[in-house]
């Protein structure tokens, strides 16, 4: 992976921009995970001995770009696991979409049941016997810009579920660019899908200060054409 993207730094946490495509953790691929570059990272700029601290706080789908904090001590990760398990963390993505979610914002509640053998979640409108176990997932979106037929997004989460902002715009219509998983019919040439964690917002856990850090989407046409019109 070329040049490590940190959007924040400091004594207990660091934040950085994930490419798409980069594992957040190791699988049965045995690609190396994005915390291998973020340890590197830390060990050449703090010229630190032997084995670097990392703790895993959240993450973010494979095919996914976008904001992610990690913590460097123990006392991050524990006070900031505490942070996402109280939904103190403001989640803020884009999503790039052909069909324009009808109406154009509001908030979407579905049940998400994940089948992690195939590795896919399916969203029902209400629960049900057959979706027993399906967990409550809460989004707001709103759209943002469209330009040559297609849609930006921005999707705030409101909970955290596998594959929650991909199968719940699935469900109303919107599958994201590339994410054939979901329902849009090819992939990228990449892998990757038009889905970005845009920011992320908290209180540091420690300090008690507002942290606000936001990641540029990855550079390529579309993404390129939608930070044109925003700007």
């Amino acid at each position: 992976m070329q040049g490590l993207q940190v959007l924040f730094e400091d004594n207990h946490l660091i934040g950085i921009n994930k490419p798409a495509g980069i594992l957040v953790q190791g699988d049965e691929t045995e690609d190396v995970p994005i915390g291998e570059y973020i340890k590197q990272y830390i060990k050449i700029r703090y010229n630190k001995p032997g084995a670097v601290f990392l703790g895993l706080i959240h993450r973010l789908d494979r095919p996914v770009s976008g904001a992610m904090i990690f913590a460097r001590t123990s006392k991050g990760l524990s006070r900031m696991n505490q942070v996402f398990k109280e939904r103190a963390v403001k989640k803020t993505y884009w999503a790039i979409t052909k069909e324009r979610p009808r109406p154009i914002s509001g908030e979407l509640t579905h049940y998400i049941l994940k089948d992690p053998e195939k590795n896919i979640a399916k969203a029902y409108d209400r629960p049900s016997n057959r979706s027993k176990n399906a967990k409550k997932s809460i989004l707001q979106y709103e759209l943002l810009a469209e330009l040559e037929g297609y849609c930006l997004t921005k999707v705030i989460l409101k909970t955290g579920r596998p594959h929650q902002i991909r199968v719940q715009l699935s469900k109303i219509g919107c599958p994201i660019i590339g994410d054939m998983k979901y329902g849009f019919r090819q992939p990228n040439r990449d892998g990757s899908i038009h889905l970005h964690c845009r920011s992320l917002e908290f209180v540091h856990p420690i300090k008690k200060e507002p942290v606000y850090f936001e990641a540029d989407p990855p550079n390529d046409r579309l993404w390129n054409q939608f930070m044109e019109v925003l700007a």
